[in-house]
Parts: structure tokens; sequence; C-alpha cells
């Protein structure tokens, strides 16, 4: 039975309300019946898809976006929800042509650059993609997506001076950042300047679920009276990036160290597992924080732990980056570490030659 004026007026009064109140999954299925109605609509197309964006319906939202568009041709609003969906359907080369329409309407908008620049990014024109991040900061020089973004593509091609002062512009807007204090002192630390990027890399200890922790109060290089306990911060103790952790930063402090079953055979010191009881613990810290609790340079840090006295010749070897190798080193064997274009910032700077981490050691970059 057809619907009349009146009654569609009413339903799409309901679903309007429904909207306005969030209430987005009581107000979809109003909008179908606006649409089947009246399926050439570019409002009620519009409403339809999006609230189907607001559900998570992606795939459902591209047919009626993708109409309404056509038939709202000069309401950004429109092209602009189409060319999202798009975005995260994947389909990007479609989603700049939404954008480029969008920005025909709208021109010199800030959030239509960037949109465009993230597209374009996607599809590997990076080029293209920081014009436009530097077109949407031009209008909005605070903008933060552009800033996080643009930052990510200098860092990608090297210009980290660059990518350090988009980083320091968008923590003036947001300066209890962790996620951005963190990348800036990675950014840091990378090329060597451990004075400013360390206490940017303590960040990463406010970033919920991303490092583990023991229940102890963490230590900040004060005296303690009982047993102070360090500790590697990767969820999985027996881990390669665990060990690795281990062996080269358990030095420079009086400490039990936290660790797997297998370094404990070889530590020559006080070690618990995890999951030991802590009585008798008065603080704790991670390991990846020592340089910056201790004050070590990167040109001379602590000697590295004693071991335990272990069979076998002390043959050279050549490895990468990997807990083994490490031992290797530890042990004073004379070793060479292969390492990637873009090494732990541990290791300093790009630089072959003999490293100061352990008393035989060479490092080889890519």
């Amino acid at each position: 039975m057809p619907i009349t004026d009146l009654q569609l007026q009413a339903l799409a009064r309901d679903a309007m309300q429904r909207a306005q109140a969030g209430d987005y999954a009581g107000a979809e299925p109003l909008f179908a019946q606006v649409v089947a109605a009246r399926p050439n609509s570019g409002q009620a197309l519009h409403l339809l898809g999006q609230a189907r964006l607001k559900l998570g319906r992606f795939a459902e939202a591209r047919e009626p976006l993708e109409r309404a568009a056509k038939f709202l041709p000069k309401e950004v609003a429109a092209q602009l929800n189409y060319a999202g969906c798009l975005t995260v359907l994947g389909e990007h080369e479609a989603s700049l042509w939404a954008f480029d329409r969008a920005a025909k309407l709208k021109p010199s908008d800030p959030v239509i650059a960037h949109s465009k620049g993230r597209a374009l990014e996607a599809l590997g024109r990076l080029e293209e993609a920081e014009r436009s991040y530097d077109d949407a900061l031009a209008a909005d020089h605070r903008l933060m997506p552009a800033l996080i973004a643009r930052a990510g593509l200098l860092e990608a091609r090297g210009d980290w001076m660059g990518a350090l002062a988009d980083l320091d512009m968008a923590l003036v807007s947001r300066p209890d950042d962790a996620r951005l204090r963190l990348r800036r002192g990675e950014l840091l630390l990378l090329q060597g300047d451990w004075m400013r990027g360390l206490p940017d890399y303590e960040a990463r200890l406010e970033i919920a679920g991303g490092c583990y922790a023991p229940d102890l109060p963490r230590w900040q290089g004060e005296p303690v009276d009982g047993h102070l306990l360090i500790y590697p911060e990767q969820l999985d103790i027996e881990s390669d990036a665990a060990r690795r952790d281990t062996l080269m930063l358990a030095r420079g402090v009086d400490a039990v160290v936290q660790c797997g079953e297998v370094l404990a055979a070889l530590l020559d010191g006080p070690t618990v597992r995890r999951g030991d009881p802590l009585d008798g613990f008065s603080a704790a810290a991670p390991l990846r924080s020592l340089p910056y609790l201790l004050g070590w340079s990167p040109d001379a840090p602590p000697p590295p732990p004693r071991l335990r006295a272990l069979a076998g010749p002390l043959d050279r070897l050549v490895g990468d980056d990997t807990w083994e190798t490490h031992l290797a080193a530890c042990r004073g064997a004379p070793t060479t570490i292969h390492l990637p274009m873009k090494a732990d910032w541990l290791w300093g700077p790009r630089r072959d030659g003999p490293s100061p981490w352990y008393p035989a050691l060479d490092l080889k970059f890519a």
C-alpha cells in the first residue's frame, strides 16, 4: 500500500528525531522506508547512508551515499561522506574523485585537503599526499591529524627535523598526549639525542596495555629500603625481545632481575621469575627506563651483566640483533651484529664499527 505524503513526513520526522538522539539503529530502518518510497530523494539517501556509517555498516552505506552524491552535486557533506565511506572500504582511487568534487565546492578547506592526503598516502603517492597535508596546514596550521600524518611522511623519507617540528606543533595543542610524546622521543633517540629523547620515551609507560608492569611502585632513581626489581616490559618474558633487552640493559644498578628460566640459568646475579611473590621489594623499574633514570651516555654505557661460566670456545659470531647474538657479545666473543635500516634507538645513530655496549662488538648497518 503506497505511503501518503503525510505518512512519509511523519516517518521522516520520527527518523530524524531518533538520529538526533543518537538512536541510529532505530532511525536506519525508518530512513530505509523513506528511500523505498522516494528513491530519488538525495536528502533521504544521504540520511540513510549517514545512519549506516554511524552503525559501522560501511558496505551497506556505500550505495545510498553514492546515489546521494549524484543527486546532491553541490552539497559538500554528501561528497565527503561518500568519499569517507570509500576510504574505509579501501577504495582510495574512487575516493579521490569525491574529495576533488568536495574541494571544488569548498576550496582551501583543511579537512578536505587532509582527507585527500590520506587517500593519496594509501595509494603510495607520497609526494602528492605531502602536498595535500601542506595545503591542509596552510589553511589551519594546528590541524592535528594533518600534523601527525605529515610527520609520519617526513620521518619515512628521513626529514627528521621536519617531522619533529610537526610533532612539536601537535604537542602545543595536546601536551599530555602520550603517543605523540613517545613518537617525538623515539625520533630524538634515533638521532642520538638522549638528553631530550629519554624523558619523552617514558610516555610509553602511560599507554594502557602497552607494557607489562609488576604491582610495585615505579622507581624514579631514589634510594630504596628494600630490594629493587628491574624487568623487561614485554608481555612475553621468554620472547627474543625480552631476553635481548635483559642482556643489553640489566646493568649499572644493584637490583634483582626479573627474567625467564633461560636467562635465569645464565645470569650471575639475583633473579626472580615473573609471577613469583615480590615480598621485600620496594620499587621496580623497566629495563628500558634505566638509561633515563641513571643518566647513561650512549657512548659509554655501564659494563654488561655478569654471566655464569659457560663451556665452549669464544668463536667469532656474526648475526642479527637477537638475544643469542647478544649472549655471545656479553660473553666477550668477537661479535658482529647486522642491523636494519631503522635499528633500535639504543644503538645510536647509524655508524658502522665498534660499539660500546659489549667489549668486542662491531655493528654493521644495512
